[in-house]
């Protein structure tokens, strides 16, 4: 399926998810993990490719979430691992209409 086959999935309502924090979502069959940094909604894949940890589960620090088992950054827009260039995450576009948030895959 190509990018533009792909379709916007109503996922959640913005209040679900506060300000800093994430949350396991699930589009398509996938596992994702979407976050609220500071009003602006990002959805990478959910498990970390070094050991599978659920991402969702992890710590934010500016557009990065933080592994929760063993710290692996993971930046929000591209998926790429800062500390390990081999490490990365499938990224997937959001949008949101009023208060409900949308992502594509």
């Amino acid at each position: 399926m190509n990018k533009d086959e792909l379709q916007f999935h109503l996922v959640a309502r913005a209040d679900e998810i506060a300000p800093g924090s994430g949350q396991t979502i699930e589009v398509n069959g996938k596992q994702l993990a979407l976050f609220n940094v500071a009003g602006q909604f990002y959805a990478i894949g959910n498990l970390c490719p070094h050991r599978g940890a659920a991402l969702s589960d992890g710590f934010l620090s500016g557009n990065k979430v933080f592994c929760p088992w063993h710290c692996f950054d993971f930046d929000l827009q591209t998926g790429a691992s800062d500390q390990v260039p081999s490490l990365s995450v499938p990224t997937y576009e959001t949008k949101r209409e009023g208060d409900d948030i949308f992502v594509r895959c």
